[in-house]
């Protein structure tokens, strides 16, 4: 599919959580790759590649000044204020190293002050919430500072056979228990292997800017959960409806300035399609 490109080194930040780990898998076969873990997760300790780093406790210059990757991919967690002494630092590593790029996972949640309308690339950001407002400051670090290194990666819901959303309503559908959805809220969604897909594109492509990697189009969250659950098979889960206004609420990002070629796009329902694949095929995969 993709050249192997030797001289890349990417060093990705979070790479035991649910993105960071996902595309690592991706990425490994095709660059060398490197990744951080947190001392919880131990299973990643006799990984050559895995590197200890919890950001509460350890210096990311150090890390950097080990490693010298040329892409950075931030998909970490941990306390915003260490978060942001972190990326401080990875801004001043990127300026000494103009070759490198950093990839910023951000999210939605930086438009969760405006619920009026979906949001598109070149938006003014708006947030209610303390972790909207912190990827906001952590976007506004990255383009005031390194602009033409930085490509910021907004996604929305991350769905997938085996994302926690979709592995909790199983559960909930196996159990008869109840799962949470929000009639009022309008979302865009994607899945885990088309996220993957579409930032090693942006990789191999050396994109920089703002991408919504979301849907085309937009859904109710109840709508998309009992979609899902109806092509799952005849067992529902108990759907308890959430209503946080009377009217509808957009918690939507579009695609719109800078769209990904066609095959690197995706829709609600081809969401819906990849995440109530029966377990069977989960057990093949």
């Amino acid at each position: 599919m993709y050249k192997r490109e030797e001289k890349q080194r990417i060093l990705i930040l979070g790479g035991s959580g649910f993105v960071g780990n996902a595309l690592y898998k991706e990425l490994l076969s095709y660059f060398e790759v490197h990744c951080t873990y947190c001392q919880q997760h131990g299973a990643f300790s006799e990984n050559q590649v895995f590197h200890n780093y919890c950001v509460e406790e350890d210096s990311m210059l150090l890390l950097l000044n080990k490693i010298q990757p040329t892409i950075i991919i931030s998909a970490i967690d941990g306390d915003f204020k260490s978060q942001f002494e972190a990326h401080q630092q990875i801004v001043n590593y990127a300026l000494l190293n103009q070759s490198c790029s950093l990839l910023y996972v951000s999210s939605s949640e930086v438009f969760d002050g405006k619920f009026k309308h979906p949001s598109y690339e070149n938006d003014v950001t708006l947030s209610e919430t303390a972790v909207g407002k912190f990827k906001i400051s952590i976007e506004k670090l990255l383009l005031e500072n390194i602009p033409q290194q930085t490509a910021i990666l907004r996604l929305p819901m991350v769905l997938g056979i085996n994302s926690p959303d979709i592995l909790h309503l199983r559960q909930c559908i196996r159990h008869k228990a109840t799962f949470e959805v929000f009639p009022n809220l309008v979302i865009t969604t994607t899945t885990i292997n088309k996220v993957c897909q579409q930032i090693h594109y942006i990789i191999n492509h050396s994109l920089r800017g703002i991408f919504h990697l979301a849907s085309n189009d937009m859904v109710h969250h109840e709508d998309l959960f009992r979609e899902i659950s109806s092509k799952m098979g005849d067992k529902m889960p108990i759907f308890k409806s959430v209503f946080n206004s009377n009217d509808d609420r957009y918690n939507a990002i579009i695609p719109k300035k800078n769209k990904l070629p066609a095959p690197y796009q995706i829709s609600v329902s081809q969401v819906v399609e990849e995440c109530s694949l029966n377990e069977e095929i989960i057990s093949i995969k």
